[in-house]
């Protein structure tokens, strides 16, 4: 009878970590974890120094910056010419 005890004890345990298991929370942490890695290879990989030509002058900066002040200012333009596109059907 006790062995039986101690059986029971771990496939209590068994059953409780099953339970307690959340397969989604794992697949976002790993997902989160994919982007993360991309994110940090994507600078590391884009840091060499380029030369940028403004119209009255010109700057070095790291590739990076510039791909993201580029993915900015295209973010901004779009949000600002969807929301021009929005008035103009407004008023028709």
């Amino acid at each position: 009878m006790e062995e039986e005890q101690p059986k029971r004890g771990l496939a209590a345990r068994l059953e409780e970590g099953r339970q307690t298991f959340q397969p989604r929370l794992w697949g976002q942490l790993l997902a989160i974890g994919i982007v993360a890695l991309y994110a940090i290879l994507f600078v590391v990989l884009n840091a060499r120094g380029v030369k940028v030509s403004f119209v009255f002058t010109s700057t070095r900066v790291s590739l990076i910056w510039v791909i993201l002040l580029s993915l900015g200012v295209g973010l901004v333009l779009g949000v600002l010419l969807s929301q021009l596109h929005r008035r103009r059907q407004g008023r028709r």
